[in-house]
């Protein structure tokens, strides 16, 4: 097997098993950038490997509809066109996005919790029900000739699930009898103690604003693919005879899928447009939106910074945040519930009251997957190394082997028998910038570039040269982001920074029909670059434009 992604990281989770001449593919997420990739929209998985052995691979197998676990999908299939299974909502917030990227002719099975399928000669996946943050997650059991491979997927212990279906304990526990040669299993929670409540309690403590802001208008922002929690506020809704706007185009396009499907359930008649939020009296209205991390472009974030169209935020305005924030999205979450409360509406977080819980499996409820599957192998995956340090100790404390129990990393080739488990030879693996419509086109050239840029600003250089004499008609240096106008001795400094292009520019004899004028920007770039750093101490990019008249 091979670890693509999802590894040493939060996100772009992808694990690739190979038997013989086949490969199935288990989940294909995407991770958002972090401020080293700035301007980067999307970081996804690096499939050279599977591209490499396109004949190989037989399926794309996804446990769940989040995010990091079938975002990159869309951009691999343009290459790898190969079947794919899974549940049906997980398939519908698919085919909203293969719509998007105008994907056609792709090869996609719904399955079932609780059903299998076989693929290829060599592999067999059962699909296993689990509770967890999105509807219609599975946990898998891979059989192969070799054994069987268990992968947990991400997932809860919740014996009262809003939809009442619990996790399949009983099956598990089964598999662990006939035997599991390894279990894969999440990691995202184990430095958590207990138990992760049970996703009801986020719907006690929202009936309890609910009926405390009765006269008041609330806003609820939340993960829109959290369809369960979403069912709970609509339910609260229509107790409290309020209308429902919807608000943030994912919250819009999960709503109408998942009402599509049966997995979301309400009222179109309570349902009002965004647009005409303004008709509706405080008391008779819930806004359900996107934003519960600080997203720039959310509806939430838009509000705040009061640059939303249909709504003004007020007194009498009541904000929840059900979510937590995703690590890295922190300072942006708050500044958006500091600019909401300078607005003067009352907000209502985490830290506030019990107005989220998590959908990833705490210490316990990670003890109780092991003694149930007692796998011969283990492999912590889904956290960051030392999410996946503490299971691995976790697991050993719990009776295992350590010996038995392997730190995957990025690009790691691990091979497995019946008798052991080994590292291999790394494959390609890594990360593909998404940037607009370019794929893997932002380098580190270009990153590099972008961070100098936001850190010291750009100085311009346009010179125009005679072609037939060689002398400079024209010259200009333009300052951006880097020398304030009115800073002291600024139109001083630009005046000596024209001298030293001109002098640069006459070491070279234009005249000359093989003069080069790569190296007469070169020699621009390092003059002006030395003279900056030292007259300002500040190194900015020097880009130099040379026409010719």
């Amino acid at each position: 097997m091979s670890f693509l992604g999802g590894v040493g990281e939060i996100g772009k989770n992808m694990t690739a098993l190979e038997y013989g001449d086949e490969i199935i593919v288990i989940d294909a997420g995407l991770a958002f950038p972090d401020d080293e990739l700035p301007g980067v929209d999307l970081v996804i998985p690096d499939t050279a490997y599977l591209k490499a052995n396109y004949d190989k691979v037989k399926a794309f197998v996804i446990t769940h509809g989040h995010e990091d676990h079938i975002g990159a999908l869309p951009f691999i299939l343009k290459d790898l066109n190969v079947p794919v299974y899974a549940t049906r909502l997980t398939l519908a917030l698919l085919e909203n996005k293969f719509r998007e990227h105008n994907l056609k002719n792709l090869k996609l099975n719904t399955v079932k919790p609780g059903s299998s399928v076989k693929i290829g000669k060599g592999f067999g996946v059962e699909f296993i029900k689990v509770n967890h943050s999105v509807a219609d997650s599975c946990a898998l059991a891979v059989t192969t000739p070799a054994g069987t491979v268990f992968h947990s997927g991400d997932f809860k212990v919740d014996f009262t699930p809003v939809d009442g279906g619990t996790i399949d304990l009983p099956r598990i526990a089964e598999l662990g009898r006939k035997g599991v040669l390894l279990m894969l299993c999440e990691s995202t929670n184990v430095e958590r103690q207990g138990y992760t409540m049970s996703e009801v309690t986020v719907g006690e403590a929202l009936d309890g604003i609910f009926y405390d802001n009765r006269t008041r208008r609330i806003f609820v922002a939340t993960f829109a693919s959290n369809v369960h929690r979403l069912q709970q506020i609509i339910d609260l809704a229509e107790k409290y005879g309020r209308k429902v706007a919807f608000s943030g185009r994912s919250m819009l396009n999960v709503a109408e899928v998942a009402a599509k499907i049966g997995e979301l359930r309400y009222n179109k008649e309570n349902v009002v447009d965004v647009e005409k939020c303004r008709k509706v009296e405080d008391s008779k209205l819930l806004v359900l939106t996107t934003g519960s991390q600080g997203e720039p472009m959310s509806a939430l974030t838009r509000m705040a910074s009061g640059e939303f169209n249909h709504i003004d935020i007020g007194e009498n305005d009541t904000i929840v945040i059900s979510a937590s924030a995703i690590p890295g999205n922190e300072k942006a979450l708050y500044r958006v519930i500091n600019n909401l409360c300078k607005k003067g509406a009352k907000v209502i977080y985490e830290e506030l009251d019990k107005v989220h819980v998590s959908g990833h499996a705490c210490r316990e409820e990670l003890k109780l997957l092991h003694s149930l599957v007692r796998p011969k192998f283990f492999i912590p995956v889904h956290g960051e190394y030392r999410h996946l340090k503490l299971h691995s100790e976790l697991a050993e404390r719990g009776g295992m082997n350590g010996g038995r129990i392997l730190i995957p990393e990025i690009g790691m080739c691990v091979h497995l028998t019946e008798d052991y488990m080994r590292k291999g030879d790394n494959v390609p693996a890594g990360l593909i910038l998404v940037d607009g419509l370019g794929i893997g086109e932002a380098g580190s050239i270009v990153l590099r570039d972008r961070k100098q840029l936001s850190e010291d600003g750009l100085i311009a250089v346009v010179l125009v040269i005679n072609s037939l004499s060689g002398e400079v008609n024209g010259l200009d240096v333009i300052s951006r982001g880097f020398l304030y106008s009115r800073e002291n001795d600024a139109q001083g400094i630009m005046a000596e920074a024209k001298e030293i292009v001109k002098t640069a520019a006459a070491r070279i004899d234009m005249k000359n029909e093989l003069s080069d004028y790569g190296i007469l920007k070169s020699n621009i770039r390092k003059d002006l670059r030395g003279f900056m750093r030292k007259k300002l101490q500040r190194t900015p990019l020097i880009v130099t434009i040379v026409l010719e008249t």
